[in-house]
């Protein structure tokens, strides 16, 4: 998110000039290509120009995020599911395709994805909807780098929290009674 900006058709077309050209091409992609981002659509891309791809898929930033901030997303006792869910259109957008009342009625986990700059009306959402303005939430920038920090609220601080943290994308958004659980033990250490 720091980086030069390249449109997606953009990179798509780097994908199938420089296979017709004859190269090995690797496209390593930040992120989760297969989770709310676009490695379907590189890969439809290549499919009709003929091109054969392998993906290599990897461990969901969802998941290994909050793992490298000591975080689990279920825990015995505590959360037998977890949902992720794109927070990239508010709550009230009229493009949102996401049932935050459902959301909001769950018991389990929560873990926003590109969701920073709205976590203010998303938390508004779920408490609106009757989650508890004490849920738990942790913000975890900077996922599995050495940047990695995070930073602990509840849904009734969290807009707070962020702002004054400056905490920015990318950032994994955990909501829910596992932040707590994570709390008995030191995090884990940064590679």
């Amino acid at each position: 998110p720091y980086g030069r900006y390249m449109a997606q058709e953009a990179i798509n077309q780097a994908l199938i000039d420089h296979a017709k050209a004859g190269k090995a091409v690797v496209r390593l992609k930040g992120g989760d290509p297969f989770v709310f981002g676009r490695g379907m659509e590189e890969a439809q891309a290549l499919a009709a120009e003929g091109i054969a791809c392998t993906v290599v898929p990897g461990i969901s930033s969802s998941i290994s995020v909050p793992g490298a901030a000591g975080i689990p997303v279920t825990h015995r006792g505590v959360a037998h599911e977890f949902t992720v869910v794109s927070g990239h259109v508010a709550p009230d957008d009229e493009r949102s395709l996401v049932d935050w009342e459902a959301l909001a009625r769950l018991r389990g986990t929560l873990v926003l994805l590109m969701a920073v700059d709205k976590i203010g009306a998303i938390a508004r959402a779920l408490i609106a909807h009757g989650k508890a303005p004490d849920t738990p939430v942790a913000l975890v920038q900077e996922g599995t780098t050495a940047a990695q920090r995070r930073v602990d609220a509840t849904l009734e601080t969290v807009a707070e929290r962020a702002a004054a943290e400056e905490v920015r994308p990318p950032a994994v958004i955990v909501i829910g009674e596992v932040v707590a659980v994570s709390a008995d033990i030191a995090p884990l250490p940064a590679e």
